[in-house]
């Protein structure tokens, strides 16, 4: 299996309560396994809260629905050895 790499990294984002926001993240491979994002070290799930999706195979998306001030904090996605905060 190749070695999956983070070709675009996450960028920090500045949101006001009540609003959503997405990050994203660019792999080099299709269909990457071993993906992960967390939030202050807390894994994240997909659910009404936090979606997240896969774009055109490479593109890794996490949209954070109604934040509020509890979600303040390091956005991290990893995938394999490898990740990227924001």
């Amino acid at each position: 299996e190749p070695d999956v790499t983070i070709v675009s990294g996450l960028k920090d984002m500045v949101v006001l309560e009540g609003d959503d926001v997405t990050f994203r993240c660019q792999v080099s491979h299709e269909n990457a396994r071993d993906v992960e994002w967390k939030l202050q070290d807390v894994a994240l799930q997909n659910n009404e809260m936090n979606e997240i999706s896969v774009e055109k195979g490479k593109i890794h998306t996490l949209t954070l629905k109604k934040v509020t001030e509890q979600d303040i904090g390091t956005i991290t996605f990893r995938v394999g050895p490898h990740t990227s905060t924001a």
